[in-house]
């Protein structure tokens, strides 16, 4: 599981993961929840935070939305019991759930779109009762006047914000899609969307400069499969 907040990633993981990432990553902060209390002056870099509870979990996820930590890059939250840690966390937030697509076109260029003066990939807020699959090809098709085609699943994002004071967690889940037909491409204006483009891979690069973490991951999730 891998959450957004303040666009900062945070990934709990089990006990065999958490040792492989151990081995694998260099890390700029060791925390001990058990032996230090979590500050937001201690989470600078990529951290690792060991022997969590939850009531840590709840006080490091309100240090992190109430605080815009520019120093830190990435949290690995280890948990002896990750579904327990998932079901805690799902349970603090209203949970919205939502699908979003990777379109690719016989070029091998996706689908990128602008909006709110940032990159983002075209989702939306599933309806009562759809999948998540038919969901993310109604938002994409939608949002940009195309016909595409559902391929396999990416991965699954969450992120949180405030909406009238209460506290949401999105749950989106990702596909790969072909396209179909953008002969009558065009934004859906009134989802504040300004423009779509296609764009190969050199290009998204720079485009990701100004993008959000969540919608890095998932490209960089994308390509790695295709990789």
């Amino acid at each position: 599981m891998i959450i957004f907040i303040n666009d900062r990633p945070i990934k709990i993981v089990g006990e065999k993961k958490a040792k492989q990432i151990q081995a694998d990553v260099e890390y700029d902060r060791l925390i001990d929840a058990q032996l230090e209390v979590i500050k937001p002056e201690s989470l600078s870099g990529h951290v690792l935070l060991l022997n969590v509870t939850n009531p840590t979990i709840e006080r490091l996820f309100r240090i992190l939305e109430e605080n815009p930590l520019s120093h830190l890059q990435s949290i690995v939250l280890f948990s002896k019991n990750p579904e327990e840690t998932k079901a805690f966390i799902k349970g603090l937030y209203q949970v919205i759930k939502a699908g979003g697509g990777v379109v690719r076109n016989v070029k091998g260029e996706l689908l990128l779109m602008y909006r709110y003066k940032k990159w983002d990939l075209p989702k939306g807020k599933l309806e009562r009762n759809e999948k998540p699959k038919d969901g993310a090809v109604r938002e994409v098709e939608e949002e940009c006047n195309v016909r595409v085609a559902l391929g396999k699943k990416i991965c699954t994002t969450y992120h949180t914000y405030t909406q009238k004071s209460e506290r949401i967690l999105k749950q989106t889940k990702w596909y790969e899609m072909d396209l179909l037909d953008d002969s009558k491409m065009k934004p859906q204006i009134e989802e504040n969307i300004e423009k779509l483009s296609w764009m190969e891979r050199k290009e998204i690069r720079v485009a990701m400069l100004n993008s959000y973490t969540s919608i890095r991951y998932v490209l960089e999730t994308y390509y790695e499969a295709e990789d």
